[in-house]
């Protein structure tokens, strides 16, 4: 549905970006498997087990000057697509700093992993959906 102005002479300069804030979002899928070492025998994340697991970045800021967004979604997706193939279909205890791999930590070696390429980088969050469990890092 567009948007209706009421003086299309006047209210324009309400649909301007330029100057405010902006926090945009993309989320891509991934499969691993990962268990709890440490656990007391029979504890039901001591075996390997998988997950489908959500990963979504935020980047957060001013429209860029002389482009109409604060990031190329393309390049958002082609960050987070490169970071959950570092993930994906792997047991995450054998990837370095997430020898226990929690929710925390991956979210942590998420945003470490994205952060060089995605500047505006406020908000890294992981979940696997099937067990509606989510954890969310703002930077």
């Amino acid at each position: 549905m567009a948007t209706e102005l009421a003086n299309p002479q006047t209210d324009r300069a309400s649909l301007t970006p330029e100057g405010r804030v902006f926090a945009i979002s993309k989320s891509v899928n991934f499969e691993a498997a990962h268990y709890m070492g440490g656990k007391p025998e029979g504890h039901p994340y001591r075996n390997v087990h998988g997950h489908s697991f959500l990963l979504e970045a935020t980047v957060s800021g001013t429209v860029k000057p002389g482009e109409q967004w604060v990031e190329d979604f393309s390049r958002l997706t082609a960050s987070l697509q490169a970071t959950a193939a570092r993930l994906d279909h792997k047991l995450l205890n054998e990837i370095e700093g997430l020898e226990v791999p929690t929710l925390e930590r991956i979210c942590l070696w998420a945003a470490a992993d994205l952060a060089p390429a995605l500047p505006g980088l406020s908000r890294v969050a992981v979940s696997r959906p099937s067990l509606n469990e989510r954890c969310e890092l703002v930077l």
